[in-house]
């Protein structure tokens, strides 16, 4: 997708900026919390042809094991019973 034509899209939704997605297949709103498809390098900027973002998604949550991390995250132990009230 050329980064020209990204600069002077917005969401016809909410009029905002628009943020192309890591694999280059959508182009995301997250005030609109909709991802637009681009079907052969043309951005479909239809509300019916956009999926809703998770929650993930809008709050740009890493899964526990981010490209950009080697190790998995280890959760903290659980609390012992007698000590948790």
């Amino acid at each position: 997708m050329d980064t020209k034509l990204l600069d002077i899209l917005a969401c016809p939704i909410t009029k905002g900026p628009l943020k192309l997605s890591d694999d280059k297949l959508e182009l995301i709103s997250k005030g609109a919390g909709l991802a637009y498809p681009i079907r052969d390098g043309i951005p479909v900027m239809l509300e019916t042809e956009a999926r809703t973002l998770t929650d993930d998604e809008r709050l740009d949550k890493r899964s526990p094991r981010s490209p950009s991390s080697s190790r998995p995250v280890t959760p903290p132990p659980a609390c012992p019973a007698s000590r948790c009230n």
